[in-house]
């Protein structure tokens, strides 16, 4: 039995008893963390969540841990604010450098790798900007500004748009050359999860920047196709982080320190590699890695 969970034993259900052994049923009935509510509050990106993904693993670490998980979906830049402010106890995210600053500043206990894909670059079938022709993704975002081509920016502070902002940097343009804040006749800042986003770019006929999980869950929905993917500069890392409960009293260290053990064990490892949608793995695990 886990003592930070509530106890299955039921006080009803006993015969007679002396009251020593009274005392002991009650005394095991009691959680042993008087501050364990039982539920775990996860922040994670809206990509884990719109790939569908935690509705496939989630249900395992409830009945093991005998607990509720509490998912908040957002981008990786507001989850990582949830966890410093002690408003979630673990956080599965994919910003690296943010991630890395986060637990280095104290917030988090430790950084540990679970699972990764790719960032594609998707489109219109027919490719006004010709993209299919060009071999990474810098050039393409390029080729996007220069011929002004619509793109959808989720312009969230995500983990997916911190990389879109970084890509266009490389491309030597800031955020597809207006403010982060604003639009143009052809960048869009939408302020949106990836499906909204998604739904979005294949309803004005514009480009976006997606991660592989949530684009292959929408496909069959969007008149989209990937037009750019690969190389080292679209590798998408996803990494988990319980937050430090020393900062917080309300924070379920424990539980979250659980979770953190639990996802990167072989047999859910082993369930990220087996999920698929359409025929499509949508993320490849790797907690042995680095």
């Amino acid at each position: 039995m886990n003592g930070r969970h509530r106890s299955r034993l039921s006080l009803r259900m006993a015969p007679p008893i002396g009251l020593a052994v009274l005392v002991v049923v009650i005394l095991v009935s009691v959680p042993l963390d008087p501050n364990s509510s039982g539920t775990l509050v996860l922040a994670t990106t809206t990509s884990t969540y719109d790939s569908g993904l935690l509705d496939r693993i989630i249900p395992e670490f409830e009945a093991r841990f005998d607990c509720d998980v509490k998912v908040i979906a957002v981008g990786t830049g507001q989850a990582l604010r949830l966890g410093e402010a002690g408003d979630a106890d673990v956080l599965l995210v994919h910003a690296p450098d943010l991630e890395m600053e986060f637990v280095r500043s104290g917030h988090g206990l430790y950084r540990q790798q679970v699972m990764y894909n790719g960032f594609v670059i998707v489109g219109p079938r027919d490719d006004p900007a010709g993209l299919a022709e060009v071999p990474d993704a810098t050039i393409a975002l390029d080729r996007i500004a220069e011929r002004r081509a619509v793109f959808c920016s989720r312009g969230d502070d995500s983990g997916t748009h911190s990389r879109e902002k970084a890509l266009w940097a490389e491309a030597g343009h800031e955020y597809g050359g207006i403010s982060s804040r604003g639009n143009s006749d052809w960048y869009l800042s939408l302020g949106k999860g990836m499906g909204d986003t998604l739904r979005m770019a294949s309803d004005v006929g514009g480009y976006s920047l997606s991660d592989e999980g949530t684009f292959y869950a929408l496909e069959e929905e969007l008149d989209l196709v990937v037009l750019v993917s690969g190389g080292i500069e679209l590798r998408n890392q996803y990494s988990v982080i319980p937050v430090n409960g020393s900062r917080h009293a309300n924070v379920e260290e424990g539980l979250a320190v659980d979770f953190a053990d639990w996802i990167v064990s072989q047999k859910v490892q082993g369930m990220i590699d087996g999920y698929a949608m359409h025929g499509k793995t949508l993320f490849r695990a790797n907690a042995g890695e680095g």
